[in-house]
């Protein structure tokens, strides 16, 4: 649908009283080099597509965010804060946080924008986010006043405007204020993928075998011609009439045309379709299906990779546009909110204790916050609270000097 790829500051700029090519196009998608149609929504009808996004959006949905108070150098979790209940448990009345952040992510892997609409107590505080449909939602520059407006069109056909404050908009990569759509950005390899599919499943769907032409050294009429087409079809036509024996009389001849898929790399497209996906959405290949080149000793390296370079920037540009849009600016010093990542980044059983164990044994880390770590209540009587220090380690200069 892409309707977000527009300069928001020339004089040329759409409506939706005065919709643009790039807005007609949000019903029929984008003609690709392939023969096919892509846009937003039948993009995810593409299995690779699904399967990139789906790990995306439900690995940051899944996570905890936190809102934070900053004290100093310290920082605690702001439980009584109007945003922590919105943001960590449930931002409307129909939905939980957990939907709420996979719909967004989902937006925003697609559209490349994700827009809620901000909902205000009679105290001027976030009371609830309601997410709009970004295949609805336009972003505009008052040409006047120089600030944005969000248009967006309800399922009856009203079009309502938004103020800037009264939107909540994470935008992706774009000009700074709208995100484009990846689906159109990519929409070539996309419609190239879209395309092997309906091959393979025209191909199957119409019989693998027989496939040519037949010859007949006559003439023939009508209906004969009709009856011999008809009885072809109804023996041969279909995945589960494939391989049938074709029985030929009065002088036919078939001559197999169909360039086997093998041949054709049909398969070895597909696979490359599937990797071409994987790296425009910056997922290992091993996350959505092609085991191919995956082996135990990489993939946890690779799974780390992924936390660290596909999913924490999407976090950042939560985490940044909670703090500029649903934190007041006089308190964004003291508040902020956090995604909880360390249980993304935990290592095997094994690695995670040795590293407590170093922790523990050079006091960064006690027993409560190691437990903490592994979802274990802390020890009674305030026991685990105490730090220790390797005894054999003292400082340089006393290393002379008689214990």
């Amino acid at each position: 649908m892409g309707i977000f790829n527009k300069i928001l500051n020339s004089g040329d700029y759409s409506t939706l009283s005065r919709p643009k090519d790039w807005f007609r196009q949000m019903f029929s998608g984008y003609r690709t080099n392939a023969g096919v149609s892509i846009n937003e929504d039948n993009a995810m009808n593409i299995t690779a597509v699904y399967a990139a996004q789906k790990v995306i959006f439900e690995t940051i949905a899944s996570l905890p965010l936190i809102v934070y108070k900053r004290d100093g150098d310290f920082k605690e979790r702001a439980t009584d804060h109007y945003l922590y209940p919105i943001l960590h448990d449930q931002p409307n009345d129909e939905m939980t946080a957990f939907t709420f952040r996979e719909l967004l992510q989902h937006h925003l892997l697609t559209w490349g924008n994700a827009f809620s609409e901000i909902e205000y107590d009679k105290a001027g505080r976030v009371r609830a986010l309601w997410p709009l449909d970004p295949s609805q939602t336009v972003v505009e520059r008052n040409q006047k006043t120089q600030k944005l407006e969000y248009y967006t069109i309800t399922p009856d056909g009203i079009t309502y405007k938004l103020p800037r404050e009264r939107v909540f908009h994470i935008p992706g990569l774009g000009d700074g204020i709208v995100g484009k759509s990846p689906i159109r950005m990519h929409r070539e390899a996309l419609g190239l993928a879209k395309a092997t599919e309906e091959f393979g499943a025209r191909f199957f769907g119409d019989g693998a075998n027989p496939s040519g032409i037949i010859e007949y050294p006559g003439k023939l009429d009508d209906e004969a011609y009709e009856r011999f087409k008809k009885d072809v079809r109804e023996a041969h036509s279909g995945l589960s009439k494939s391989h049938r024996l074709m029985i030929l009389e009065e002088g036919l001849k078939f001559h197999q045309t169909t360039i086997p898929p093998e041949d054709a790399q049909f398969l070895e497209t597909r696979k490359f379709q599937l990797n071409e996906i994987a790296r425009i959405y910056r997922v290992p290949p091993h996350m959505i299906g092609d085991l191919e080149r995956a082996t135990f000793s990489n993939i946890e390296h690779q799974s780390i990779e992924f936390v660290v370079h596909t999913i924490r920037p999407w976090l950042v540009r939560w985490e940044q546009a909670i703090k500029m849009q649903l934190i007041p600016e006089k308190a964004r010093k003291t508040f902020f909110a956090e995604f909880l990542i360390d249980g993304l980044l935990r290592g095997d059983i094994k690695s995670r204790y040795e590293a407590y164990a170093t922790a523990r044994q050079n006091g960064w880390l006690n027993a409560d916050e190691i437990r903490r770590m592994e979802n274990m209540n802390p020890l009674p009587d305030g026991q685990g609270q105490i730090y220790l220090v390797n005894g054999s380690m003292i400082p340089i200069p006393k290393g002379g000097e008689d214990e």
